[in-house]
């Protein structure tokens, strides 16, 4: 083959190699931009139910099975609530044993099934029997579903979810709020059920979505909520600091609490992209294509959400080393260049945005701490 030509197919193959990779960057970052609210994040193992027999249930041992706390356990048809490992109570080297704390239906030996940071399904009127009103938030894309629970506190919590959850997911704390009076305004957005879709169908990570929530402050404020805190979890914590950035009534919010916040955009969408099985040498074309498409910061800069110098309130932040889809690193970066408003509380042994499962009491306890001077 002579030079010139031997050149031209090799930069065709190039071409044609370098195509192939960008549209496979671009299909794998569908994964990470496509999220389907209620559906488990990627990374946990699927498990089979050997055992449900009165207050206790026999899982496949792993170390997913064997974490502390409360979870869901879910299924097709099948919703539990399961506690604590039982000691002393492992029939074999290959299975553990947890409190059921809720036995839900269709829990029998050969079902698989995951550990969910939700507890529960409904709303909070059929779910935990306190009273709720179904409210419509005006939103620049639309009328926007929320909850809202009523209470006598002038200070309002506004609870927003995260990736691959619903509004049931923040439901946790409701008993808790609930019971120290406060007002809460559960709160959907753009791409979730019966909310109005993204206009580009993707999801953002919070860049965008933080306007719904922006969107949720006015509705707050126009009834009767004189001071807000914004409790959100994984990109909708993310969602809570642009808001208490940007927003034109971020004079109101007088706290945030932030579960497991999304402060380093490449980080998660690698940790999503991987944990959907996307080749390696793909995750960098799929970072690029993810932040290109849903037009993310360019990586050269910190992200608006993690920009210390823009925090104004107090913050609370849940989080730690066992999250393999939002490092905590940034949470701890965070904390450390602002002492004079950030505390972190960190949480071991617990995956992302289940940081109240882990430990439920010592959970509520930071919180009851941190809110108390705030209403």
């Amino acid at each position: 083959m002579r030079p010139a030509t031997a050149t031209a197919a090799a930069v065709t193959t190039l071409i044609g190699v370098g195509a192939a990779a960008i549209a496979a960057g671009r299909y794998a970052s569908d994964a990470v931009l496509r999220p389907e609210p209620g559906r488990p994040l990627p990374g946990d193992p699927g498990l089979t139910v050997h055992a449900a027999d009165g207050d206790r249930v026999t899982l496949t041992r792993s170390l997913a099975s064997r974490r502390p706390g409360t979870y869901g356990l879910d299924g097709p048809g099948v919703h539990a609530v399961v506690g604590p490992v039982l000691d002393g109570t492992q029939p074999s080297a290959d299975t553990v044993v947890r409190r059921l704390e809720h036995p839900g239906g269709g829990l029998r030996p050969g079902v698989r099934v995951r550990l969910n940071p939700r507890l529960h399904i409904g709303d909070p009127t059929s779910a935990l029997g306190i009273r709720h009103t179904d409210v419509s938030v005006p939103g620049e894309l639309g009328p926007t579903p929320a909850w809202l629970v009523p209470g006598p506190r002038t200070t309002w919590v506004i609870a927003v979810h995260g990736l691959g959850t619903t509004r049931e997911h923040p439901m946790n704390l409701l008993p808790f709020l609930h019971g120290r009076r406060i007002p809460v305004l559960g709160i959907g957005y753009r791409g979730d059920p019966d909310a109005p879709s993204s206009p580009d169908g993707l999801g953002h990570l919070g860049e965008a979505e933080w306007r719904d929530l922006d969107a949720a402050l006015r509705f707050a404020v126009g009834n009767g909520a004189r001071h807000v805190v914004l409790y959100g979890w994984s990109t909708g914590a993310t969602m809570a600091l642009h808001t208490a950035a940007d927003s034109a009534l971020r004079d109101r919010i007088t706290g945030l609490v932030l579960d497991s916040p999304v402060l380093d955009q490449d980080a998660t969408l690698r940790a999503l992209a991987a944990a959907r099985h996307t080749p390696a040498p793909l995750l960098p074309l799929t970072v690029r294509a993810a932040r290109g498409r849903a037009g993310l910061y360019d990586g050269r800069r910190p992200a608006l959400a993690a920009d210390a110098r823009l925090l104004k309130v107090p913050a609370l932040i849940f989080h730690g080393p066992d999250d393999t889809i939002a490092p905590w690193h940034p949470s701890r970066e965070l904390a450390a260049r602002r002492p004079d408003l950030v505390h972190l509380h960190t949480v071991r042994h617990a995956p992302h945005a289940a940081m109240w499962n882990a430990d439920p009491a010592r959970y509520e306890e930071a919180l009851r701490r941190f809110l108390t001077p705030l209403m």
